[in-house]
């Protein structure tokens, strides 16, 4: 049984009809050069295009007055006179606007006239009793001496 099927097999092989055609290719090559050519294309265009875009950078892509002048921005201070000279002016400017915020409300309350009661005009005891005593991280009445603006 086994040589009728080699039999058949061989047949099959011999025909024409069930036979691949021949290979044919499919482009004409341009030859080893044209290959060695796109080779390098390949290589080298990213790596000309990396170094047209990575050299001279500060005249070919500058904008003038782009970044401010040192003079004209923030100077962080190292030595403990500037430090608590800024401080002391930020100090102040806090100190200032909660003046004028405390103003303001003063000012609110006469021109509204109103019956309640804000918490910038309740007595001490009553702020206190309004706000829990904290034993956190702060230590014992931190929270509540902040709520009440002594912090």
């Amino acid at each position: 049984m086994a040589s009728i099927i080699f039999q058949r097999l061989c047949l099959a092989a011999r025909s024409s009809h069930l036979r691949l055609p021949p290979t044919r290719p499919t482009h004409l090559s341009g030859g080893t050069n044209l290959e060695i050519f796109k080779f390098g294309m390949y290589i080298m265009f990213p790596i000309g295009w990396m170094y047209y875009f990575g050299t001279n950078l500060e005249s070919r892509f500058s904008v003038p007055d782009f970044w401010p002048a040192p003079e004209t921005t923030h100077r962080i201070p190292f030595e403990r006179e500037e430090l608590n000279e800024m401080a002391g002016q930020l100090k102040a400017e806090r100190l200032e606007r909660r003046r004028r915020r405390l103003e303001q409300a003063r000012v609110e309350i006469k021109e509204g006239a109103t019956d309640e009661i804000r918490p910038a005009e309740q007595s001490e005891e009553e702020q206190v009793g309004r706000v829990e005593v904290s034993r956190g991280t702060f230590g014992r009445g931190a929270i509540e001496k902040w709520a009440r603006g002594q912090a």
